[in-house]
Order: structure tokens, then sequence, then C-alpha cells
């Protein structure tokens, strides 16, 4: 997945189609789904929930079911991972998640499909990319901006492209209609912030802790200051993920945040299940039942209807 672009075709991978760049004239709703869903969210007081899971992990027909899955299951708006060789944000589940699903065969081509295939029978629930730069550049900026849009992808997730750099993606993405969120992290004081803001759309991503995904303990009360921090300086929704893997931990992000990010929890359950020698109805059902048993942790916090946030 981190094959260089061919020579003499700067960023045009050979799975990419050969076709012009195109802008869409439907390229606006993949960002009005995720506008829809904040704000459906905050009618009915309460938070929302995002999880994540790599596609093609353990395999691309498992994938898609479990992707297919998460929304009946409590899911509000689903981030799936662009499998990477060099995930450098992410902890130990998810760079394991990631090799199953290469070994699986997956590509940025066979991540669109999924996304295809969810948008077959789900039309509302927001769905982003999240990963790293290199295979959309592989891949050709314009050629993969226009087969996500086609696909019914609303925004992306490109943890390893800095604000300076929003010429490159993020830029290209708004025209496209597709929201672009950008992380915040516990290092990120009020002078960096106001940049990560700039071109930030769909919601801000506080990471919760310094580090990697899948490791160390959440802080609620330091969550809830940093989150205050950051609504001052934003109208946008704030979601929060890194270290939420229960029900209770759940809960006590959706308490002060609009949405709470699980991943490596969902991460590891997929892969404890593929390990036990479950088929795909098994691995299926385990992501569902730690999606439900989530859900209905932050479905139990009801959010006064003034609270800030989500429009």
């Amino acid at each position: 997945m981190n094959t260089p672009a061919p020579p003499g075709h700067p960023g045009q991978h050979p799975e990419a189609a050969p076709r012009r760049p195109r802008e869409r004239s439907d390229a606006k709703v993949g960002a009005a789904r995720i506008a829809q869903r904040f704000a459906d969210l905050k009618a009915e007081q309460r938070a929302g929930l995002i999880t994540f899971i790599t596609a093609g992990d353990p395999d691309i027909d498992t994938s898609r079911e479990i992707l297919k899955a998460l929304p009946a299951a409590g899911a509000d708006l689903i981030e799936l991972g662009m499998p990477f060789t060099d995930p450098m944000a992410d902890g130990p589940a998810i760079q394991k998640a990631n090799l199953r699903a290469l070994k699986s065969g997956a590509t940025v081509a066979k991540t669109l499909a999924l996304v295809r295939s969810f948008r077959e029978t789900d039309t509302t629930t927001p769905l982003l990319l999240m990963g790293y730069y290199n295979p959309i550049y592989a891949y050709g900026v314009h050629h993969f901006l226009s087969d996500a849009v086609a696909a019914g992808v609303d925004g992306l997730i490109a943890v390893d492209i800095p604000p300076e750099e929003d010429d490159e993606l993020c830029l290209p993405a708004l025209r496209n209609g597709m929201s672009f969120v950008r992380l915040a992290t516990p290092t990120t004081d009020d002078r960096r912030l106001p940049r990560v803001l700039e071109h930030t759309s769909g919601f801000v991503y506080y990471v919760s802790m310094a580090g990697i995904t899948g490791v160390g303990k959440i802080d609620p009360a330091d969550v809830a200051a940093h989150v205050a921090r950051i609504r001052k300086q934003t109208p946008l929704p704030i979601a929060v993920g890194f270290g939420i893997r229960t029900a209770d931990q759940a809960a006590a992000i959706a308490r002060v945040a609009d949405a709470c990010v699980v991943g490596s929890a969902l991460v590891d359950r997929i892969a404890e299940a593929t390990a036990a020698g479950g088929g795909s109805a098994t691995v299926v059902n385990a992501a569902r039942e730690l999606t439900s048993t989530l859900a209905e942790g932050v479905r139990r916090v009801v959010k006064a209807a003034t609270d800030k946030g989500a429009p």
C-alpha cells in the first residue's frame, strides 16, 4: 500500500482507472451527511459513537459484513481505516490489523469497493476514510477524491499531513464536498490550535492522550478541560478518541464531548474472534456485540438541550 507512484506519472497509481480529474455536482452530499448526523444527535440530546475498523481485516468479505453490521449495532458514524505498512500514529492492535488486511489483499481500490457495497444498503450513516497520505498519493489525489466521492465517502482523516500542507489534500477534498477532519492533541496549545482548525470541517478529533492508539488510560477530567478549551475556538462538534475501551469510559466521554471514537478495542475484539477460529459470522457477531455495549454506554448520558458543540 505504500508503493511509490510510477516514474513519469506523479501521484498516479496503476490501480486508479485513467480518467480526467473532475469536480462532482453531488460532491456536497458527503459533508452534509456528517452535519446532519451531528444535528440529529443534538436533537436527541446525546453524544454519538464513532467506530473504527480497518478495511480488509481479517479479510475483505468479513470486513464488508462487519461494516454493514455497525450502524444497526449502534455506530452513529464510521471510520474505515485504509491499510498501510507504516501507520505511525497507531499502536500494536491497529498495526497488526493493517498487516492482516494487507495480507488479505486489501488495497485502496478494494477499500473504496467496500464503501460502495456499504452504500447499497445504507445512505444515511456518515463514513470517513482514515489513514495516511502515501497510499492516496500513490493512487493519485484527484482520482482518489473523485472515486471516493463516487463510492460514498463523506470525509477524510489523514493524520500525517500538517495544516501547512493543506494544498496537498485538505483543500482539494473540501472542493469535492468532503469533510476534512483534523486531530488536536494535548500538546496542541492555544497558539497552534487556530492553524489546526482553519480548514477543519465535519468535526474536530481530539486525541485524549499523547502517544499512539490503544495504549494508556484516559483521564475524563483532563479531557473535559481540553474539550472546553477547544470549544472556545470552534463551533464544530468535538469527538474524542484514544483510550476508550468500555461502556463506562464511553459514557464518561459522552458527558463532555459530542462523540467518542473507539478503534483499538473493536479491532482487538475482531482479532480475538479470528484467532479463536471463529468463522466470519462469529467475528461479525463479536464486533456487533462490543459496538452495542459501547453504544449503550454513550446513550445512557442525556445531554442538556443547551449543550454546545454539534450544530
